[in-house]
């Protein structure tokens, strides 16, 4: 069951270094034209690697203890104030718990929801983007297949 009070718990900050070489490697795992700029702009979904730059003392989600065997990953979204980050640019990102609430599902029972936000600031304190994770548990853990 997901614990309401994980709501206001935060991470520690942590580094994250935006390189030329992993804005190239993941625009070919997604698909996209990889850049030939020098400084490239990252991708708008390239914030989603941040979790490869997480440790266990900047990660908040374990607060939440959604149920691994009813928990899956809902949605994700990207809000920049300004354009994407650059290759060169350092940011330090922070996580938090933002809100955990309950909706009653569409087929019955109870789904609880758990939103984390990751604010990006750079080098000079500039808030250059916000990425908000919002994951559910259903009510009951999916049937076993006889």
């Amino acid at each position: 069951m997901a614990n309401p009070d994980a709501v206001g718990t935060a991470g520690e900050p942590f580094r994250m270094d935006v390189e030329r070489g992993k804005i190239r490697e993941f625009a070919i795992a997604t698909g996209a034209e990889p850049p030939a700029d020098e400084h490239p702009f990252a991708q708008p979904t390239f914030l989603t690697t941040a979790f490869f730059w997480q440790t266990d003392e900047s990660n908040p989600w374990p607060a939440v203890e959604l149920d691994q065997q009813r928990g899956l990953h809902a949605e994700q979204e990207y809000t920049f104030f300004g354009p994407p980050p650059r290759a060169g640019t350092r940011l330090t990102g922070q996580s938090r718990i933002g809100e955990v609430y309950t909706k009653q599902g569409r087929r019955g029972g109870e789904l609880t929801f758990a939103v984390m936000y990751t604010d990006f600031h750079d080098e000079t304190g500039r808030l250059v983007a916000r990425a908000k994770l919002t994951g559910v548990e259903t009510a009951r853990p999916p049937a076993e297949d006889s």
